[in-house]
């Protein structure tokens, strides 16, 4: 299939979740060997879960049909331009390929304003607006000391 198609299929979902007052005007899909394997919409306000965001909400699914913790052969589809939380996750993801429809500015202009976010991260820890203090450093690494050392552990 096309690629438009399954942009408009991104498209006409997020039309769906406005009128299903489920979450905002976002939805992703995950394709896999031209077939739509997973999708998702922004649940943000029906779930009260400020990371479900329709791109993370389809990589979810899409992990959960694949049986696996990564999207490699597969393309992600999202009706806008993934927010940072939402890069991240494809980053992390691995997926070959993103098309997107909305842009970051589109989304600002209806209030989805997430530049702050990428302003923020480019400051230095201790310039961040969020207030962020590291404890227990040297307990915390013991976690660290044994995932290096552990033999039969799944990397990612």
């Amino acid at each position: 299939m096309e690629k438009e198609y399954f942009m408009r299929e991104a498209i006409r979902l997020s039309v769906e979740n406005v009128n299903s007052g489920k979450g905002g005007p976002f939805a992703a899909l995950v394709v896999k060997d031209g077939k739509i394997i997973a999708s998702g919409t922004n649940l943000v306000t029906s779930s009260n879960d400020p990371t479900a965001h329709a791109e993370i909400t389809a990589i979810r699914n899409a992990c959960k049909v694949l049986n696996s913790f990564q999207l490699e052969g597969c393309e992600i589809y999202t009706s806008c331009e993934p927010c940072p939380m939402c890069l991240g996750a494809i980053y992390w993801a691995r997926p070959t390929r993103v098309y997107y429809g909305n842009r970051q500015a589109d989304a600002a202009a209806i209030g989805f304003d997430d530049s702050f976010i990428y302003d923020e991260i480019a400051l230095p820890q201790s310039s961040r607006s969020l207030p962020q203090e590291q404890l227990l450093p040297e307990e915390a690494l013991k976690a660290f000391v044994q995932w290096k050392n552990k033999e039969d552990k799944t990397e990612y």
